[in-house]
């Protein structure tokens, strides 16, 4: 199986992971909300140094792709790239709200035929969400959504919903529905848990034009979404 470097930026968690076969074999994080210029080139020059210590060859490059952080993401992609073209090796994107699901997977409470909605939060009563079945084929796309207590209805009358992520604390009190779930964990993407996204991305050889990549930026949302109101007004 590949040896994988992922890079996580997209949330005020900036996390760096290697992994191999199933393992993560290398895991560095750092919490401090706006520390990603300053934290992330050192944590991928360790797990770089990491694999070379031990003639491990690096064959691809996984990075979080969005929605998120400008500056996170940004930053993120152009490391990413960096080591992509110093090495030879080809780029991985995975977007952040199905990273965010794969913890919720390995829970054993939650039923087979339940939803998960990763929450990334925005201003006010905005969030930006998937919905995803347990075998992470998304049911809604990612969007946009200023939260009523009729969001995600048309998902909560038929089945129970999970949410989760920074987003879903201010939505617990707004959306009251009994099939719609709260999990307190999971509340920021991480690096280790996208080792078996990136492995599968990496046996289906999913891989990205490097030069013309670029991340899903938060702005991406906000600047559809003006351009929809626009044209019904």
């Amino acid at each position: 199986m590949a040896i994988i470097l992922n890079i996580e930026a997209s949330t005020d968690v900036c996390s760096v992971a290697l992994s191999e076969s199933g393992e993560v074999f290398f895991n560095r994080e750092s919490t401090e909300s706006r520390s990603h210029a300053q934290v992330l080139a050192p944590f991928v020059e360790e797990a770089i140094a990491t694999a070379d210590s031990r003639a491990m060859k690096i064959d691809a490059v996984a990075l979080s792709s969005g929605p998120g952080s400008y500056t996170g993401l940004r930053i993120a992609s152009s490391t990413a790239k960096g080591v992509c073209y110093g090495r030879e090796i080809p780029l991985i994107a995975i977007p952040t709200t199905q990273i965010m699901a794969v913890p919720v997977l390995f829970r054993d409470d939650i039923p087979d035929d339940a939803l998960l909605c990763p929450m990334i939060d925005a201003r006010r009563t905005e969030v930006y969400a998937t919905i995803y079945d347990r075998a992470l084929n998304a049911q809604m796309a990612t969007r946009a959504e200023v939260v009523t207590p009729e969001s995600f209805a048309e998902y909560l009358d038929k089945q129970p919903v999970y949410f989760f992520g920074d987003g879903a604390a201010k939505c617990s009190t707004i959306i009251t529905h009994p099939n719609a779930h709260f999990l307190d964990k999971y509340r920021n993407p991480l690096a280790k848990w996208m080792m078996p996204l990136a492995e599968r991305a990496w046996l289906d050889e999913r891989f990205e034009q490097t030069a013309y990549f670029e991340p899903f930026y938060l702005k991406n949302f906000v600047a559809t979404k003006s351009k929809d109101l626009l044209k019904t007004t």
